[in-house]
């Protein structure tokens, strides 16, 4: 994906965070499931993508449940007792691990000076827990600077409907719409709400579970870099 873009906003969830495989390795270990971290964020992505493709909204997790013990390897008799335990272990708070690749690329777009903000569909807890896993924080901090950290239980109103970004889109004034980009990993949460909203939406695709998407894809933070010039 080649194109220029003035500012950035994250949904927090499978770009920023995933629901820590420290907990959920050994939680799924048991009934044969992997204990690698590798595969757990591996199953996160296999899971979101079959809950894209299902076209559900973000209160289903069944879904998603079924396909990330089928990933990690779960043994197929132990299958739906797992993926009932997963969801109810799988909490807001949770999703709390920094993804590394994810940590590392906003570290070089802040030296860049690139505007950025996080957009995301949660239960209120989004903003204290990525400061507490030191990611990010509005302002300065021990994170990486952020104009805005938007919680849909906070505004209340969530992905897809547009109206979250407006929310967003108030501390960006300075910059048009279509030259924001918003980076998520659900085709129908963050694809069809940014692409609502006038963004210019780009999947985290770290796998290729989308090869026949007619929109951008990305398989790392690091792949946004290029399309921001130095401030």
């Amino acid at each position: 994906m080649t194109c220029s873009l003035d500012a950035v906003l994250f949904d927090a969830g499978g770009v920023l965070v995933l629901p820590d495989p420290t907990v959920l390795a050994p939680l799924l270990a048991p009934y044969g499931g992997a204990t690698s971290i590798e595969v757990h964020c591996r199953a996160h992505y296999a899971a979101m993508a079959v809950k894209s493709t299902a076209g559900v909204g973000e209160v289903f997790w069944a879904d998603y449940d079924r396909a990330y013990v089928e990933s990690v390897g779960v043994d197929p008799n132990h299958r739906r007792h797992a993926a009932d335990l997963l969801n109810i272990t799988r909490s807001a708070q949770l999703w709390r691990w920094p993804i590394p690749d994810s940590m590392s690329a906003l570290a070089v777009l802040a030296q860049h000076g690139v505007p950025m903000g996080v957009v995301s569909n949660a239960s209120g807890q989004v903003e204290q827990e990525l400061l507490r896993s030191e990611i990010c924080q509005v302002g300065d901090g021990i994170g990486v600077t952020m104009r805005c950290v938007i919680d849909s239980h906070v505004v209340g109103v969530a992905k897809p409907d547009p109206l979250i970004f407006e929310h967003a889109l108030a501390h960006f004034p300075d910059f048009e719409r279509e030259r924001i980009a918003y980076v998520g990993d659900s085709v129908t949460m963050d694809v069809g709400g940014a692409t609502a909203a006038g963004l210019h939406p780009v999947l985290l695709d770290p796998y290729d579970d989308h090869p026949d998407a007619d929109f951008a894809r990305i398989r790392s933070l690091h792949d946004l870099i290029p399309m921001f010039s130095p401030r």
